[in-house]
């Protein structure tokens, strides 16, 4: 009886801290709809952008997190490179130790030109099971989950990156292919839900 309360306690604790995510969606499965504001005021659908675009990337970043740091260049390239072909890169930052002014200073100092997001209450990470930045989801225009995972696998030196996931995945969309290799594992700093 103690152990299975002992148990319960953990349990409640983990979930409390945000340890205990739910799933996300699967490959092929409708993505979590969501709205929020831009650190420009706007707001973002998610199902309306879907519509409008080849390809949705919800990118969840930070501004402290040395992983998502080290793609700053990475995502702003893929951003403006890929948005000439339809793609639209959506940043959400869900870390509620990294208020709003700083998510919108990270942004200019880093010349991202794409919609930022803050997801308070970390709602849309919750929805989606993400758990670290980066971690990216590629949404269709038909509402479909179609990569889940990490930008590539060399946070460190994007001239040795042997495996170039998510653009491997959007240049497969793209060319109406179906994504070889759907879902990586994502790395990196995990999302700061308390």
């Amino acid at each position: 009886m103690r152990f299975a309360r002992t148990l319960l306690a953990a349990a409640a604790f983990a979930s409390l801290a945000g340890l205990a995510r739910a799933a996300g969606p699967e490959i092929g499965a409708a993505a979590p709809d969501f709205a929020l504001q831009t650190i420009d005021g706007k707001t973002l659908s998610l199902a309306e952008a879907a519509k409008t675009h080849k390809a949705v990337v919800v990118m969840f970043i930070a501004t402290k997190c040395p992983y998502s740091n080290a793609y700053n260049d990475r995502m702003r390239d893929m951003a403006a490179a890929y948005g000439g072909k339809g793609v639209l890169f959506v940043g959400i930052n869900s870390n509620k130790t990294e208020p709003l002014a700083e998510v919108i200073a990270h942004a200019k100092e880093h010349g991202h030109t794409f919609p930022i997001a803050k997801d308070p209450d970390n709602k849309v990470a919750d929805l989606y099971g993400a758990g670290h930045t980066p971690e990216v989801y590629v949404v269709t225009p038909d509402g479909k989950l179609r990569y889940h995972g990490r930008i590539d696998e060399n946070s460190e030196d994007a001239s040795k990156v042997a495996s170039p996931d998510l653009k491997n995945a959007l240049d497969e969309l793209l060319a109406n292919k179906t994504v070889a290799k759907a879902e990586t594992k994502a790395f990196g700093c995990t999302i700061k839900r308390v």
